[in-house]
């Protein structure tokens, strides 16, 4: 098929009737759950030719995916130097690859034409709560050399230029990541898959699944669905049929905040045009619809109303920006995400025919758009890259004893988090402080005269005899050689007798 297309409608975007699925279904594959990956996967393979459906059982991006920032940039959650740890070089530099794809993927569907309204913006800067200036050297080299992926290093001056704040240090710029309108594009997706020829069902949860024989039954509230593969792109909400799958994450709850609008004195304290994010996973923010300021913080093992977190929104954004003053929370949201053990997401096939794409939390978009790529690929054409994944297997999460573990270790987290940041920033006001010192002794030194003189032109300076070793300290001095007698002078009734020397004729 073609890989050119034309924009969508509003009607299209998501502002339509819900279809649910009420009478008996054959398609290729069966996409279970309508969030990023889910829908794709489900765009990917009708490009490619393949009949889709696609169950939801609420609404198009009801959860996390509808409630993100839209930040788009190449990586994982897991950190590069423990990916090679954990797989290899070679294998965690095809992984980056198929990051970027996935990047790119969202790059190509996020245009004005095909989803108006999406408002890309460039560049991502990932800044530091620590001073980690030297841990920055050999990530960035290993970054453009190694992941050909373009980064730039940017010491501390450079980062408060543009973030007026002392809690940063310094930061990596990535030119080439991008963010859209989050919530436009899980509606713009839905409506490309939808022209592309994939068939969506909302309000239509699953109720059974047999993954048996040829061909997999799916039963629904008021249908039944046949496909030759099914995936399973949910989230911790997959079900009761699912709940294998569903306890391999660990549910983490991430809420935002958008403020009222701050005038022209927001872009003067924070001067980048796009997404921000510290090092440490705690802070994500960028600036909206002009003059407003959406901030992602705070976030829980346990369910809760976005509203309650207004007020830790607005405190963070205070700590931070304290210049902005007491801003006002105009709107909250928040959504689940499904964090696994290991840090990776999962994709892959369970068994033949029975396909995953979870585990997306903390992951970014451009890996949900990677999974779409590649399930779809790998069904259709047999690329099997997915196997790159096969490490990563999938792991209990703990059920309720994991929630409050994942609950302590968060709350750890960001507490270690904004210790080392109060340390850091103390040890820097302590060498301003002790410069500052230096500089106003060596102007009173001067003032006065008595700082150090350079020796006058031609002088020689003399040197002091160095000091003594310790063991010249210890041992005892050694008896001074006598001094020579001094000769004797003769003497007569002439005086002495250099005198009578003297006084001699010559001859």
């Amino acid at each position: 098929m073609s890989e050119t297309f034309t924009s969508v409608s509003q009607e299209e975007a998501g502002f339509r009737d819900r279809a649910r699925l009420s009478f008996d279904l054959d398609a290729d594959i069966c996409v279970i759950g309508a969030g990023l990956a889910g829908l794709s996967i489900a765009l990917e393979a009708a490009r490619l030719g393949a009949s889709v459906a696609v169950l939801e059982g609420r609404h198009i991006g009801w959860n996390a995916s509808g409630n993100q920032l839209g930040t788009v940039m190449p990586g994982f959650a897991l950190p590069l130097a423990e990916l090679i740890e954990r797989i290899g070089f070679e294998d965690a530099r095809e992984l980056w690859t198929l990051s970027k794809a996935g990047a790119e993927f969202v790059r190509a569907n996020a245009t004005e034409e095909n989803m108006p309204g999406i408002g890309p913006t460039a560049g991502v800067l990932e800044v530091s709560n620590v001073d980690a200036g030297d841990r920055l050297i050999s990530r960035l080299q290993m970054l453009n050399e190694d992941f050909d992926t373009e980064a730039e290093g940017w010491q501390v001056d450079r980062v408060r230029e543009v973030l007026k704040t002392d809690h940063y240090f310094h930061g990596v710029y990535y030119p080439r990541a991008f963010q859209v309108d989050g919530r436009k594009y899980v509606h713009g997706l839905a409506a490309l898959a939808r022209r592309a020829g994939a068939r969506i069902f909302e309000d239509t949860p699953v109720v059974s699944i047999d993954h048996s024989g040829i061909r997999k039954r799916i039963v629904t509230p008021s249908a039944r669905l046949r496909a030759t593969h099914i995936v399973l792109a949910g989230n911790i909400h997959l079900g009761a049929p699912l709940r294998r799958l569903s306890e391999t994450l660990l549910p983490v709850w991430r809420y935002a905040g958008i403020t009222a609008p701050l005038g022209e004195r927001v872009h003067e304290i924070i001067a980048f045009k796009g997404s921000v994010m510290d090092s440490d996973g705690v802070d994500h923010f960028r600036i909206v619809d002009g003059d407003r300021l959406m901030w992602e913080s705070p976030e829980t093992t346990w369910a809760a109303r976005p509203q309650r977190f207004a007020g830790a929104v607005k405190r963070r954004i205070r700590s931070i920006f304290p210049q902005l003053g007491n801003v006002e929370i105009t709107e909250t949201f928040g959504g689940a995400t499904g964090q696994t053990v290991h840090g990776m997401p999962q994709i892959g096939q369970l068994r033949k025919g029975l396909w995953v794409a979870s585990g997306f939390g903390r992951q970014g978009m451009n890996t949900s758009a990677m999974a779409g790529q590649m399930i779809a690929r790998s069904i259709l054409w047999g690329d099997d890259r997915w196997k790159l994944f096969s490490p990563f297997e999938l792991v209990w999460a703990g059920g309720t004893t994991g929630r409050v573990a994942g609950q302590l270790v968060g709350i750890w987290g960001r507490a270690s988090s904004a210790a080392a940041g109060s340390l850091a920033r103390y040890r820097e006001r302590a060498r301003v402080k002790d410069r500052e010192r230096e500089t106003r002794l060596a102007e009173a030194n001067r003032a006065a005269g008595t700082g150090p003189r350079r020796p006058p032109s031609g002088v020689r300076p003399r040197l002091t005899q160095p000091p003594k070793t310790a063991a010249e300290a210890i041992e005892p001095a050694s008896e001074p050689a006598p001094e020579p007698a001094p000769e004797p002078v003769s003497r007569d009734d002439s005086g002495p007798q250099e005198t009578r020397e003297k006084s001699r004729p010559e001859v």
